[in-house]
């Protein structure tokens, strides 16, 4: 019996042993590691130059300015910035009391309201126009539709004064050539606002040209090609074919385009200074005028952080809505 028990334990000891899992550390593990290990460090250490200027120049001042927003930081306050008072948020509190934050917020909303429309529905036609319709010297007209967008804007302010300037400019003599006197499209509070948003799709309409010249030649000549021996006109095939294929570039197009005009800055600043009488102050040349000529800087960062409040809420929105039609 003592014979056979131990005779069977011998037996099944073997089987046991075969039958778990191996607990020796598989071959070549260490060395692997110690590549991933070398690997990842190669990394974090390439990355460091980047690492360290973003957090100088951008997530240190956007917290800064974050912290700015609830306190009264003023020009007393730039050499001693632990004694701005903590006031809450009184800032955000007095900015929907505020009549010109108010009348900028509106002009800047209308800018966005005909300014993007315009912009990527011009942009749509020449690129259809450019990738279909032109065959000779496309490239030429990409250029020049191409150049404003690389254009300063000093040198745009330049060009665009002469044309509106009421006296001298291009419009002016066009007028004067059918005996009418053109209107100051500049001094004007009507007609300011609508000038300028001429001007930003002149300049920003290379931009969605390009981009939807790259859709345009994504789709398959297949799929056109099909529509057209089953008799679809023109119209047919970019009403069903070519505009739901390009939904994923309307999307992109439209959300840079949306969050650009709302920052807009540069024409109001350059060409009105936000006049006449405010019509064309935008938030953030409000911004600017508020932080940089009165030194109203807790106030400013308040400002800025509804406009990122404003732009997050409308491009999420936008996400939203033009997505589920990407599907």
């Amino acid at each position: 019996m003592g014979t056979s028990t131990t005779t069977n334990e011998k037996a099944a000891g073997p089987a046991k042993a075969g039958a778990g899992p191996s607990l020796a550390p598989a071959p070549g593990g260490g060395r692997r590691k110690r590549t991933l290990g070398v690997q990842n460090a190669a990394g974090w250490l390439f990355s460091t130059p980047f690492l360290v200027l973003f957090a100088v120049f951008m997530a240190f001042p956007i917290l800064a300015t974050l912290a700015m927003s609830f306190t009264d930081f003023g020009l007393r306050n730039v050499t001693r910035p632990w004694e701005a008072e903590f006031i809450g948020f009184e800032n955000y509190v007095n900015l929907f009391g505020d009549e010109k934050f108010l009348k900028s917020l509106f002009n800047t909303g209308y800018f966005v309201v005909v300014g993007v429309p315009l912009t990527i529905g011009i942009g749509l036609v020449v690129a259809v126009l450019l990738n279909n319709g032109i065959d000779r010297a496309r490239t030429f007209f990409r250029v020049g539709f191409y150049a404003p967008v690389v254009t300063t804007i000093v040198a745009v302010a330049v060009v665009w004064r002469f044309v509106l300037d009421p006296s001298d400019g291009l419009i002016a003599g066009l007028f004067s050539e059918v005996g009418w006197t053109a209107p100051d499209f500049l001094g004007s509070e009507t007609l300011a606002m609508p000038s300028l948003i001429v001007m930003a799709v002149w300049r920003n309409v290379g931009t969605v040209m390009v981009l939807f010249i790259a859709g345009l030649q994504a789709i398959p000549t297949e799929v056109r090609e099909a529509a057209k021996l089953d008799g679809a006109s023109v119209w047919q095939e970019f009403r069903s074919i070519t505009i739901p294929l390009l939904r994923p570039t309307v999307l992109y197009a439209t959300v840079i385009t949306t969050i650009g005009y709302l920052n807009v800055f540069e024409e109001p600043f350059v060409m009105t200074q936000g006049g006449p009488s405010d019509s064309t102050l935008t938030v953030s040349l409000n911004m600017y005028r508020e932080g940089f000529n009165f030194f109203h800087m807790g106030y400013a960062s308040a400002m800025a952080y509804v406009l990122f409040v404003v732009i997050m809420g409308i491009t999420v929105l936008q996400l939203r809505l033009l997505k589920d039609n990407t599907k």
